[in-house]
C-alpha cells in the first residue's frame, strides 16, 4: 500500500546545569537522568515514490522555530527537495523535564537561560538522524488506524474556563476533556511490525517542578513500556520497534487526577483563582494518582500505554488513499478574521496576561500572581514599565480584556521576544488528517477545529475523514485558548498571545489548507511571510565549564560510598563514585550512556548488561561541589521480577583537564561498585 519507515535516536542533550524546559522557574534546573529523550520518525511514501510524509515526535518541551529552521536546513543539504517544510510534521511531546535552550526568541531565554548550543545541536541532531534512520529503513508496508477511550488519566485543570463556552456547544460532549485516543499502526507487507504512532491530549506534568532528572514523563513512559514489550531481549533505546505518544490539544488537560489541593491546609482549591485561603495562589498544586511523582507518571504512563496496546491488537481499519501536504506561513500578529457576512475581528500584535506569571495548579507561578486576572496590578504594571516599557493603547485595546504584562509583540531587543511567522500545516495519509498546530489548543479549541476541517474535507469531497491534531509543533505560541474561555484569563487564556480571536484566525486558516487538500489545488497555496533565522550562536547564562577536581588521594570515578552485600527485590541499590560534569560528555558525543547494571554469567565467567541509563528503574544524579569537584550517585530500584544472582553497577564519564589556557580535552573514565547479591524475594 505505502512505503514506510521508523526510525528513533538520542536527543537527550545536557543534563547537568540546564534550566529544564515547562514550568519555567528558574531554579530547575538539571541534574542528572531518569530516562533517555528520543526522537521518533515516521515516513509514509506513495509506492511510485512520487510523495511522502514525515511525522515526527520528539521527548521535548516543544518544537521551537529555531529547531525546525535547523532541521529543515540539514534535511535539505541531505536529501534536496524530498522533506520539505509542507510534508514534514515536527512534534514535540511537551515533556517538562527536558533541557531547554533551543529557543531564538527573546521570552524563551529568560527561563532557559539563552541559547544553549549543545542543547540545541542535540535536539536538531536527535531529530535529523531518526528521520535518517526511518529513511534507511523504508519498506513496503500498510497503515491500520483504531480510536478509543483512555479512563482515569485527565482532568480539566481551568474547569471555570471551560464553563464559560455556551451551554448548547458543551452538551453535545461528555467530558471537559477529550479522552479518544487515535492510534496508527505499521507493519510491512510480511506482518512483522513496525511501529505506532498515538496521539492522547494530556500534559505530561506527571513530574513537577521539584524535579531535576531530565525524563520524558508519562508519554515517554507509555513509549518506553511498549518498545521494552516489543523489542524484545534489547536494552531501552534499542531495537527496531518504534512507540511514539504524541501530543495533541492538551492545553486545559492535566494528568494529576486528584486535583488541586492546597499543600499547607489539605483542603480543595478548586476555585475560579486556583488560591488558598492561607499562602494563596502558590499553595493550590494539583496531585497525582499515585504516592510520589515517580509513581503518578508511571501510574499514568501505564494507563496510556495499556489503552494503546489493546487498540493496536485489535486495529484493523486499513487507511488507503493518497498522501497530500499543505503548509503555509501567516503574520499571526495581523489576520483578519471573517466572522460573518458584516462582522471582521483582528489578531493582535503578541502579548502576555498577568495570569500567565501565575502558572497553573500543575507548577504555580512566583510572587502574588493570580489565575483569572483581568485587572493588572499596579505594583507590578509600573515595575514593567521601567523595565520593558509600557504596551501600547493599540496592544491594550487589541487584548481586552486581558491586563497585559509582557507586551511581547513590541519588544524587539536584542532580538523580537516573541515570534509573528507562525506555521500552519496539514498532512493527509489517505482517510487521515494531521491538523500540526504551533502550540496547546484547549479542549475545546481543539474540538472546534477539529470539526471545521472535517467540515471542510466533507463538503469538498473527502467523506469520513479522521482528524487528528498533533500538539507543539513547528513553533511554539504558548496557548489557544475559545473567544469565551479568554473572557475570564485564566492561565491558559493570558497565554493567548494573539488576543482573543486568535482561535478564529487559526480556524479560518486551517479551513484554507483542507479545502486546498480536498480540491487538489496544494500548489496554488501563497507560501506566505517566511520566518527570520536570527544570526545567534550561542547566548547564554549557563556557567561555563571549567576543569574537573578530585578529593585528595582520589581519582575519577573511584567509589566514596559503597553497595550493599546484599539486596532483595524492590530494595535500592545504591554507589556514589568521584564524577565529573556530565556536560563534558553530551559535548563529546551524543549518545553517551552514563551506567550500566551488569549481572555476572559464571558459565562464561562474563558480565551482562542488563539496564542502562535510559532504564525507568536506575536514576543517575549529579551533585556539583565545589571548585569543580563533583559527586555522582547511581541508584538501582530492583524491579520484583529481577533474576538472583551477583550483579554490579558501573558509571562511565569524561573529566575536563586543562591543556594549556586556549585548549582544554575531555578524557573518558570509568567507576565500577563492589559486587552485590540479590536473593530471592
Amino acid at each position: 500500500n505505502y512505503l514506510l519507515g521508523a526510525g528513533r535516536a538520542d536527543c537527550t542533550g545536557p543534563v547537568a546545569e540546564i534550566p529544564l524546559m515547562g514550568y519555567a522557574k528558574l531554579d530547575q534546573v538539571g541534574g542528572g537522568l531518569l530516562m533517555r529523550l528520543y526522537s521518533r520518525a515516521f515516513i509514509v511514501a506513495e509506492l511510485d515514490d512520487s510523495r511522502r510524509v514525515v511525522f515526527v515526535s520528539a521527548d521535548i518541551g516543544m518544537v521551537s522555530q529555531r529547531v525546525r529552521l535547523e532541521v529543515l536546513r540539514q534535511l535539505k543539504s541531505k536529501y534536496g527537495e524530498l522533506y520539505r517544510h509542507d510534508n514534514v510534521i515536527l512534534s514535540g511531546t511537551h515533556t517538562h523535564s527536558g533541557p531547554g535552550g533551543y529557543f531564538q526568541y527573546t521570552l524563551f531565554w529568560i527561563t532557559s537561560k539563552g541559547l544553549i548550543r549543545p542543547s540545541l545541536n542535540a535536539v536538531v541532531n536527535g531529530i535529523v538522524k531518526s528521520i535518517d534512520i526511518a529513511h534507511q529503513n523504508m519498506k513496503r508496508g500498510r497503515l491500520f488506524i483504531n480510536r478509543g477511550t483512555v479512563e482515569n488519566s485527565q482532568i480539566n485543570r481551568s474547569p471555570f474556563s471551560y464553563l464559560q463556552n455556551p451551554e448548547s456547544e458543551r452538551s453535545r460532549y461528555s467530558s471537559n476533556t477529550d479522552k479518544e485516543m487515535v492510534l496508527l499502526k505499521m507493519v510491512d507487507e510480511n506482518g512483522e511490525e513496525l511501529g505506532l504512532i498515538s496521539w492522547f491530549a494530556v500534559h505530561p506534568v506527571s513530574m513537577n517542578n521539584t524535579n531535576r532528572l531530565v525524563n520524558s514523563d508519562n508519554m515517554g513512559y507509555a513509549s518506553y513500556l511498549f518498545e521494552q514489550e516489543k523489542n524484545e531481549g534489547m536494552l531501552p533505546g534499542e531495537g527496531s520497534f518504534v512507540a511514539a505518544f504524541a501530543s495533541s490539544n492538551l492545553g486545559d488537560v492535566s494528568p494529576n487526577t486528584k486535583g488541586p489541593f492546597c499543600i499547607n491546609t489539605g483542603d480543595s482549591c478548586d476555585n475560579p483563582e486556583s488560591t488558598c485561603p492561607v499562602g494563596g495562589a502558590k499553595m493550590c498544586m494539583a496531585m497525582g494518582p499515585g504516592n510520589d511523582m515517580f509513581d503518578s507518571t508511571r501510574i499514568i504512563g501505564q494507563n496510556i500505554y495499556s489503552k494503546a496496546k489493546e487498540l493496536y491488537e485489535n486495529a484493523s481499519q486499513e487507511i488507503t488513499g493518497p498522501l497530500s501536504s499543505a503548509h503555509q506561513w501567516a503574520n499571526m500578529s495581523d489576520v483578519s478574521v471573517e466572522l460573518n457576512a458584516t462582522h471582521t475581528v483582528k489578531t493582535c500584535k503578541p502579548a502576555l496576561g498577568h495570569s500567565f506569571a501565575a502558572g497553573t495548579i500543575d507548577g504555580v507561578g512566583a510572587f502574588n500572581f493570580t489565575q483569572g486576572s483581568v485587572e493588572g496590578d499596579p505594583f507590578w504594571d509600573e515595575i514593567r514599565d521601567q523595565l520593558l516599557g509600557e504596551p501600547s493603547n493599540e496592544t491594550k485595546a487589541c487584548h481586552k480584556p486581558k491586563p497585559i504584562l509582557f507586551s511581547t509583540g513590541e519588544m524587539t531587543r536584542p532580538h523580537p521576544w516573541h515570534p509573528d511567522i507562525v506555521d500552519v500545516q496539514i498532512v493527509a495519509i489517505g482517510s487521515l488528517a494531521i491538523i500540526a498546530v504551533p502550540g496547546e489548543f484547549t479542549t475545546m479549541s481543539g474540538r472546534r477545529l477539529r470539526e471545521a476541517v472535517k467540515t471542510e474535507l466533507d463538503s469538498h469531497g473527502a467523506p469520513g475523514t479522521d482528524v487528528v491534531i498533533a500538539g507543539l509543533c513547528n513553533v511554539y505560541t504558548h496557548y489557544i485558548t475559545t473567544y469565551e474561555e479568554y473572557q475570564v484569563q485564566r492561565y491558559e487564556a493570558a497565554s493567548t498571545i494573539y488576543g482573543p480571536h486568535t482561535l478564529s484566525a487559526y480556524i479560518q486558516l486551517y479551513r484554507g489548507l483542507a479545502r486546498s487538500i480536498a480540491l487538489n489545488t496544494v500548489q496554488d497555496l501563497p507560501p506566505g511571510p517566511e520566518p527570520p533565522f536570527f544570526n545567534i550562536t550561542n547566548l547564554t547564562l549557563v556557567p561555563s565549564l571549567i576543569a574537573d577536581l578530585v578529593p585528595v588521594n582520589k581519582t575519577f570515578g573511584d567509589v566514596l560510598q559503597e553497595v550493599k552485600q546484599q539486596y532483595q527485590p524492590t530494595e535500592v541499590a545504591e554507589v556514589t563514585f568521584v564524577g565529573a560534569n556530565p556536560r563534558n560528555s553530551a559535548e563529546n558525543e551524543t549518545e553517551h550512556n552514563f551506567l550500566t547494571v551488569e549481572r555476572y554469567t559464571s558459565t562464561s565467567d562474563s558480565w551482562h548488561v542488563v539496564q542502562n541509563d535510559a532504564s525507568w528503574d536506575t536514576r543517575f544524579y549529579w551533585t556539583k561541589g565545589l571548585l569543580g569537584r563533583s559527586n555522582v550517585t547511581v541508584k538501582w530500584h530492583i524491579p520484583h521480577d529481577t533474576e538472583p544472582g551477583i550483579y554490579r553497577i558501573r558509571y562511565f564519564g569524561h573529566y575536563k583537564k586543562r591543556l594549556s589556557n586556549s585548549l582544554a580535552v575531555s578524557i573518558p573514565f570509568e567507576g565500577t561498585s563492589s559486587v552485590f547479591e540479590i536473593t530471592a524475594l
